[in-house]
């Protein structure tokens, strides 16, 4: 008798098994039928999904009832969110994760409070890392300054020419507080940037104004300058400025000395700091550690001036 009711037993968990996996796999039919569903009433919709290779995520819950969630992938980059009604009768596109719009006033002023005393704190120790970086490097404006600019730029770049207009602009009017300096960042499809820039590192081993006078010829000539000029012209720039160009051409042109090497490596240098500190592309600027991306005109800059000027 007790061998019958095991014999059953195990007749009835297999049926169970059976149907539960019968049960999952028809409930995964319907999943993938109603995402293939969602998805061509997309491409009803924005025609040009037609074209694309899509690739639908799953479709699951969400804290409210009757809101699911999901997403889908056009050509295996970044996931496009969507919200959707449970009986599928409307779907809305999300461009961000959802955000707690719950706080109070008192909640946000801390959260705001807090969040600016974190960026003020980044900001400083940007600063303090600059500061290190720019350590007897050939400064334009008021030494002793209280705001310091330190821009991470590529003479070949045309953008970069036009933050160096806006630094001239800022430097004229705040000659008693802004103290302004040059780090490179030449970027790897510029062909003569790193050229100019060892160049201009080679004049400053012997006097910080030649290294401003191939700066500002440099963008000045940015037309007229290439890779295979860039030494000729160079040496054209420095007339007058009293460098020993024979000491110069070895640090700027003997690709085999230890003069070049050394400010080869210096120049990678600025562009690795540039990039741990999270510059991309040229022109980059830090104002005192905070972060300006881009060509900005000299009004970006002011306020980060003035509130500096007035901390001081």
């Amino acid at each position: 008798m007790r061998r019958f009711s095991m014999t059953v037993s195990v007749l009835l968990l297999t049926a169970l098994v059976g149907f539960v996996l019968i049960g999952s796999t028809q409930a995964q039919e319907d999943a993938e039928a109603r995402k293939a569903r969602i998805l061509a009433n997309l491409k009803l919709q924005f025609p040009q999904l037609e074209q694309a290779t899509i690739t639908m995520n799953d479709i699951t819950p969400t804290e409210f009832p009757g809101l699911e969630q999901g997403s889908f992938t056009i050509q295996g980059r970044g996931a496009q969110q969507f919200l959707v009604s449970s009986d599928d009768k409307k779907l809305w596109m999300v461009g961000t994760q959802p955000i707690d719009v719950s706080l109070s006033g008192e909640a946000i002023q801390a959260k705001t409070a807090e969040a600016e005393e974190k960026k003020a704190n980044e900001a400083a120790g940007r600063l303090k890392k600059l500061d290190d970086a720019i350590a007897g490097l050939p400064t334009r404006g008021n030494p002793q300054a209280a705001v310091t600019i330190v821009e991470f730029s590529d003479f070949q770049c045309p953008y970069c020419a036009r933050g160096a207009n806006t630094m001239e602009e800022l430097l004229e009017k705040y000659p008693e507080d802004v103290k302004f300096v040059f780090k490179h960042f030449p970027l790897g499809f510029h062909k003569w940037a790193k050229p100019a820039a060892i160049a201009t590192n080679c004049a400053a081993e012997q006097n910080d104004d030649a290294f401003w006078v191939l700066h500002d010829k440099f963008f000045e000539g940015q037309r007229s300058i290439n890779e295979s000029n860039v030494i000729t012209m160079s040496k054209k720039f420095l007339e007058g400025t009293g460098v020993d160009i024979a000491k110069w051409s070895t640090c700027a042109e003997d690709t085999e000395s230890a003069e070049y090497e050394a400010v080869s490596a210096a120049v990678d240098a600025d562009l690795a700091l540039g990039q741990s500190l999270g510059v991309s592309g040229t022109p980059g600027f830090f104002v005192n550690g905070t972060f300006l991306n881009g060509a900005q005109p000299a009004a970006s800059f002011e306020p980060l001036i003035q509130k500096a000027i007035a901390g001081s």
